[in-house]
């Protein structure tokens, strides 16, 4: 006998609304129809007096929610919640009002407003919900309101710049495309939320007028009622229904009033990291106020006929709190004098801090103390996050990883210089103005500007330091206007370019090497240590580094090195092999849009001698001919590269594949900005236009 039970098939009706109720949205649609039911439905006492409980705890709980966040946005439905609140509590007002009129009974919280806040008294009943009607309406709404209305136009407003500094740093490759969608979504949260908060505050002021109308609507149909229907004597129904009406008013209006204040605080919240409280804390916790303010109200104490107790409990206040400030200002200053101060030890100097001191930076940027402020990390724009966007340029551009820039103010240069290091030494060193910015004229521009005369630092071009009111004149007359961090940045990044070659470490082609390994293990295996070394991969990826030549594909570049190994490993051979697989990448770096190449060559005769007076020296092709000649080549050289640069053209030397070694040995010392190319080393598909050509007298 089988006994095995077949599987209970669930109800999709009975699923479906387990789902729904547990969901959050049911309780808002329940909540939106508790709210329309109270404005129809007649409530017993009981449940008027559960409402208003809901009603004071409910707006306890967001005036306390608006203190304790950080930012606006982190209560980013509060206008919506405003306007359910709101809604709430003129169902409480329209079902008190029919427990009023119908039974002369509106539970137990609105009677004991009415008989103990004022005294049973309905006159000062009266008097007192007036006031707190002031307060609400003149006050506290109408500063809400307006800082409301204020805000959003001002988010508004500081939205186009907003979106365009976030397309700046996309542009500049300080944030990835996420983060800028990130950002751009917070923008339009904000001024959302500030526009939300200018339209909820007209639900507040509508609320307070609404109240005032209910309670005289509620005194002359409760008199009436009393009178007419009741046969109460007038007094006695002047009595009871005016000081239910005002109970229920001040129950009512008394959440509404926490409701109006928390809507003030957090339009007049900015941005912080810490609440509400701490920040008022902080901020008010200055000695010298406190201490004084003691001294004054003590000293008032002196003047006849003013009382002395009250006077001096708060001078007593005012001192405790000086002391307190003082002595937990006593205690930080200690603790930071204690973390700065050097530990002191037995050997100042331990091995280990000596070994600190060896080591040397790849790259090193000091600054002078004037250019400190472009470090503050405070600032949108500024130099840490501008290395930030080098490093990942670097990265696309030629496949290096750029090593840590270590930066640090030097008191020794002049306020406003700098000077950027490389292992040690210094290679480049300029001057920005950071209250100016660099104008940078054009090739056709003869209008004058007025200025500080300088030179641009990373290629050298005359530019001029002019006032922040004169960039619009100066670009409509066809100057670049670039800001001094820019200026130091691209200096920067062109130091980067040229001596790429020195920053690739040994230990950084380990790490590449490693990286590759994980994803194409067959392109390092067989290849590191087996065929060559890791100096001799280092040596190979530093030559094409030299001359600018992207190692992003070191899959590519280790198997032209496999290939070639069994020949030689000489690692000046192994890069012009490496070239020769790279031939479009070398072309496509010096093309113009026209997918040409201008270049010049070298004369036939000329190429002939030099030809003949190639040697090998130390494994690698060599010219062997005397200083006379060397200086005339490099001098016609010289010339034509001159030609191409008025040009406006990248000088390039189009040679033969044998001589181009050669020649970059002879000219780099010299010409270091040449450009050797070989024949075979031109793309295909790329043209080539010859300007001229090297030719001796």
């Amino acid at each position: 006998m089988n006994n095995t039970t077949a599987p209970t098939i669930p109800n999709p009706i009975v699923v479906a609304l387990q789902s729904l109720l547990r969901s959050t949205d049911i309780v808002m649609a329940l909540a939106l129809v508790i709210l329309v039911g109270m404005l129809l439905i007649p409530l017993s006492a009981f449940l008027v007096d559960m409402a208003v409980a809901l009603s004071i705890a409910a707006s306890i709980g967001i005036v306390l929610l608006t203190m304790f966040i950080k930012q606006p946005m982190e209560f980013s439905v509060f206008p919506t919640v405003l306007l359910l609140i709101t809604l709430f509590r003129l169902g409480i007002n329209v079902s008190v009002s029919r427990l009023i009129l119908l039974s002369g009974d509106a539970g137990q919280i609105i009677t004991t407003f009415g008989n103990l806040i004022v005294g049973g008294n309905y006159v000062v009943g009266v008097v007192i919900f007036m006031i707190l009607m002031i307060i609400q309406f003149v006050v506290i709404n109408s500063g809400a309101g307006r800082v409301a209305e204020v805000a959003a136009r001002f988010t508004l407003d500081a939205m186009p710049g907003k979106q365009l500094a976030i397309d700046a740093d996309l542009n500049a490759g300080l944030i990835d495309e996420t983060q800028a969608r990130q950002r751009r979504k917070a923008v339009e949260t904000e001024a959302d939320f500030y526009g939300a908060m200018d339209g909820a505050s007209k639900f507040v002021r509508g609320d307070a007028i609404a109240a005032i109308i209910i309670m005289l609507v509620n005194i002359i149909g409760g008199f009436v009622i009393g009178v007419l229907q009741r046969g109460m004597p007038l007094v006695d129904a002047l009595q009871t229904y005016v000081l239910l009406t005002i109970g229920a008013g001040l129950a009512v209006q008394v959440p509404s009033l926490l409701v109006s204040a928390a809507a003030g605080l957090i339009v007049t919240r900015s941005t912080s990291e810490s609440s509400l409280g701490t920040e008022v804390s902080i901020q008010l916790s200055n000695f010298n106020v406190l201490a004084v303010g003691a001294v004054i109200v003590a000293m008032m104490t002196l003047v006849p006929g003013l009382p002395t107790i009250p006077f001096m409990l708060v001078a007593v206040g005012l001192g405790t709190g000086a002391f307190l400030v003082n002595r937990t200002q006593n205690s930080l200053r200690v603790i930071e004098e204690t973390a700065a101060a050097p530990a002191l030890t037995t050997e100042m100097e331990t091995p280990e801090q000596m070994l600190e001191m060896v080591v040397v930076d790849p790259i090193e940027l000091e600054i002078g103390y004037s250019l400190i402020p472009i470090t503050d990390e405070e600032n949108q724009d500024n130099l840490l996050r501008r290395i930030t966007g080098i490093r990942r340029q670097m990265m696309s551009e030629i496949g290096l990883i750029l090593p840590v820039v270590r930066i640090r103010d030097n008191l020794r240069l002049l306020p406003q210089s700098y000077r950027i290091k490389i292992r040690g030494q210094e290679v480049a060193a300029s001057e920005i103005m950071l209250d100016r910015l660099l104008a940078i004229p054009g090739a056709d521009i003869d209008e004058p500007l007025q200025g500080i005369q300088t030179s641009e630092p990373a290629f050298g071009l005359p530019a001029i330091w002019i006032s922040e009111t004169d960039q619009n004149p100066a670009e409509l007359k066809g100057y670049t206007v670039v800001t001094p961090l820019s200026v130091l940045c691209t200096h920067l990044t062109e130091v980067v370019r040229a001596y790429a070659s020195e920053l690739l470490s040994r230990q950084l082609v380990q790490e590449m090497l490693n990286q590759l390994r994980q994803k194409a293990p067959a392109s390092v295996e067989g290849v590191v240590p087996e065929l060559l070394g890791l100096g001799e991969i280092q040596s190979v990826l530093r030559n094409l580094l030299r001359e600018r030549i992207p190692i992003r594909d070191l899959s590519g570049i280790l198997e032209v090195l496999a290939n070639n190994a069994s020949m030689t490993r000489d690692p000046r051979i192994l890069a012009e092999a490496v070239r020769q697989s790279m031939a479009n990448t070398i072309s496509s770096q010096y093309k113009d849009e026209a997918n040409t190449l201008h270049v010049f060559t070298l004369a036939p005769q000329l190429e002939a001698t030099l030809r003949s007076s190639l040697v090998s020296s130390e494994g690698s092709p060599a010219f062997q001919i005397d200083a006379n000649l060397a200086q005339r080549v490099l001098l016609k050289i010289g010339e034509q590269m001159e030609g191409l640069a008025q040009l406006g053209h990248m000088p390039i030397l189009l040679s033969p594949r044998e001589l181009r070694l050669a020649l970059r040995r002879l000219v780099e010392q010299s010409l270091p900005n040449l450009v050797v190319m070989a024949f075979s080393e031109v793309g295909q598909g790329t043209k080539v236009k010859a300007h001229g050509m090297v030719k001796l007298d």
